[in-house]
Order: C-alpha cells, then sequence, then structure tokens
C-alpha cells in the first residue's frame, strides 16, 4: 500500500511539472509544443465542439489563439495522478481591443508529455 502511495505522489509530481512546465514555456512563447506528444489529442467544449489528434493539426488549429496572448495566469492547479485541471485566465488581443478569458484547462500527462488537453471557456468575449 505505502508503495502505491509513493508511486501515485511521484506521478502526481510529474504531472504537476510538466503542466507547470507548458504554462512557463508557454509565458515565454518558446517550447510550449515540445511538451506535446505526437499523438495529442485536444479537445474544446464549447459549442460546437471541436477534437482535433495530432500535434502538427493542434499547432495549425491553434496559432492564431496562441498569437494573441497577451498574457495569461495560472490561478490554480489540481493534479491527481496522470491527470490536471489548471483554471486559468488569459488576457488576449482581437480587432477590437484587449479581452479576458477566464478557461478551464484538463490535461492528461503521459511519458512526460501532454497527452489529452480539454478547455472549458465562455466564447462570447471572442470575435466572431
Amino acid at each position: 500500500m505505502l508503495a502505491t502511495l509513493k508511486s501515485l505522489l511521484e506521478l502526481s509530481m510529474s504531472t504537476r511539472n510538466v503542466i507547470e512546465s507548458y504554462f512557463k514555456a508557454l509565458e515565454s512563447r518558446k517550447g510550449w509544443e515540445s511538451l506535446l506528444t505526437a499523438d495529442v489529442v485536444f479537445t474544446s467544449f464549447t459549442i460546437p465542439n471541436r477534437q482535433i489528434t495530432g500535434k502538427p493539426a493542434y499547432i495549425e488549429a491553434t496559432k492564431r489563439f496562441y498569437s494573441t496572448i497577451q498574457s495569461f495566469e495560472l490561478r490554480g492547479l489540481i493534479v491527481e495522478g496522470s491527470k490536471a485541471c489548471a483554471q486559468t485566465r488569459y488576457q488576449l488581443k482581437g480587432p477590437a481591443g484587449v479581452f479576458q478569458s477566464d478557461v478551464a484547462e484538463i490535461f492528461t500527462v503521459r511519458d512526460g508529455k501532454i497527452d489529452t488537453l480539454g478547455i472549458y471557456f465562455d466564447s462570447a468575449p471572442f470575435p466572431k
């Protein structure tokens, strides 16, 4: 039982390190892509739901979003084993100016990289 608890704690710490590293790299705009698995699965749970599979497809589909990030704040991070939930706040620059978006980001980490990423956010502030 103690070995299982130790293993879970080590996995949680590894997951935490990967997610924190991802956000640090995102903040510096360098190397965040290296923390994704080749077959990463991204799901946006806004309406309509959208799912993208594969690192190149994810990078292509999200490059517009990433280019609008002015700043962001990691407001909370909960980790359990290989899963993590982050509460983030992004300051984004759109055609009408800067706006804010609060996002819940759900991660699964496999072999030291992000394997799945799902996001929940209010799409109302985003330009149509």
